[in-house]
């Protein structure tokens, strides 16, 4: 039978809760420059590219060929601004998770596809490796309620929170979206705002920090949220 989550209703200007981890629960990120190459990655798929600008440049004489190289790439790099927008995300060790919407009934497919691929390819040549990288096709959940909506991003932010013996410092060096919600960072290819309005940002005990801190019933968020890991 096909694993959980991985027969996907693609719906346009549906949200969904996106995941995956490494095969056989392997490592996916061993250090701080895979972390930074996947969020460089997120980068460059999720601002928008002003094609404009870059080709006025490869006019420029006096450009480098290293730097009419990188221009070249890319103008030839899908991007997926307007069409994909991350309202959350957290990436682990061995598994990483977004929060999404997307514009058209495709967006989010051709999006994992391009990220999870180019990833794969620096991960197996930085690491001299061959072979899938991922635990077969990524999940993805269709968010239905008003309440999965609030409660996804407590649920990926808490991955951060839940890492046992860690400093404050460290979780926010974890990378995640959390920092943004919090106002320490901003990015502007990480879209908090549509949660945050349901928060008060005068008031401590309504606000978003406040929201994911406190205590809940994980077995129950869980099942609101259709058992969002395998």
């Amino acid at each position: 039978m096909p694993a959980n989550n991985s027969i996907k209703t693609y719906l346009e200007n549906g949200y969904y809760h996106i995941y995956n981890r490494g095969v056989e629960k392997r490592l996916i990120f061993l250090d701080q420059q895979d972390y930074g190459v996947f969020l460089s990655y997120l980068k460059e798929y999720l601002l928008p590219k002003n094609e404009k600008e870059l080709r006025e440049k490869l006019l420029d004489p006096n450009i480098s060929p290293a730097e009419r190289d990188r221009i070249v790439k890319q103008l030839k790099l899908k991007n997926f601004a307007g069409e994909i927008t991350l309202f959350a995300y957290c990436l682990m060790s061995n598994h990483f998770h977004f929060f999404v919407k997307q514009k058209s009934a495709n967006a989010i497919d051709m999006f994992m596809q391009s990220i999870c691929t180019r990833y794969s390819m620096y991960f197996n040549k930085k690491y001299k490796r061959v072979g899938h990288l991922y635990q077969g096709v990524y999940k993805a959940v269709l968010i239905t309620t008003e309440e999965q909506f609030l409660y996804l991003s407590k649920y990926i932010h808490r991955q951060t929170l839940n890492l046992q013996g860690e400093t404050l410092e460290a979780r926010i060096k974890q990378p995640s979206s959390y920092s943004q919600y919090l106002g320490l960072v901003k990015a502007e290819w990480v879209k908090p705002e549509e949660i945050l309005n349901y928060f008060s940002q005068t008031n401590p005990t309504l606000s978003y920090e406040t929201f994911v801190t406190e205590n809940d019933d994980y077995g129950s968020l869980e099942t609101l949220l259709k058992n969002l890991k395998d």
